[in-house]
């Protein structure tokens, strides 16, 4: 496993697991809004949950796979792309990572030197680099990235449904609320930290999302209340 696709399984593991959080979260506090002061809310709550859950895993892993399929599709149709382009136009092929070069403030006549030998050497994983931006090493697998959001968004999922079902009904939403806010505190840190974006902003993002969820589905729970 190359670097590219461990740094995307990691992806995958912290936004399957805080799309658990959320999700399940809002499923918990909408059913306990709608069924509050029955004696079985418990069993109710529990089995709304658990069905989330079921279904929020198969949902998470169909999402990965398909989107990571699709990149590995478009990366491989620029790669048919540029074996045609270097069989048809090299010369123009040199052309154009030279210019790419000079770009870097390379000086012409070491850009041209430095692209020939390029092209020479490696013609396809330069043209595909300099035109696509992309490393052909680099490739991810879609099956890793699937299965790490399979198995996250459980582990996420469990978090705000033990903070609703272990607590006395008069905490069960507080407890929800705090339990959940600490998570999406750590998962909107870890998912900032491997974008490399701002941190602060990348918590404030995620602990405000799952407030409007949880908030969301807690009031039409409780519109529902019979």
């Amino acid at each position: 496993m190359n670097l590219a696709e461990k740094i995307n399984v990691v992806r995958a593991s912290v936004m399957g697991a805080n799309d658990g959080i959320i999700s399940v979260a809002g499923i918990v506090l909408g059913v306990f809004a709608a069924t509050q002061g029955r004696t079985n809310d418990n069993w109710v709550i529990f089995v709304a949950g658990f069905s989330g859950t079921i279904a929020g895993m198969i949902s998470m892993a169909a999402g990965e796979y398909v989107s990571v399929h699709g990149q590995r599709d478009a990366e491989n149709a620029a790669i048919e792309k540029e074996e045609i382009a270097n069989q048809e136009s090299f010369n123009q092929q040199i052309s154009l990572v030279k210019d790419f070069l000079i770009k870097d403030d390379i000086s012409k006549e070491l850009a041209q030197r430095a692209a020939s030998e390029m092209m020479k050497t490696k013609p396809i994983e330069t043209a595909v680099r300099v035109k696509h931006g992309f490393n052909i090493s680099d490739k991810i697998n879609p099956y890793h990235a699937a299965l790490a959001s399979f198995i996250s968004f459980p582990i996420g999922a469990t978090l705000p449904m033990l903070a609703i079902l272990m607590v006395n009904r008069s905490y069960k939403v507080a407890s929800t609320y705090f339990g959940v806010l600490l998570a999406l505190i750590i998962t909107g840190y870890l998912a900032a930290r491997i974008g490399n974006n701002d941190r602060k902003k990348g918590i404030t993002r995620n602990v405000l999302s799952g407030l409007f969820t949880m908030t969301a589905t807690y009031l039409i729970g409780r519109l529902l209340h019979k």
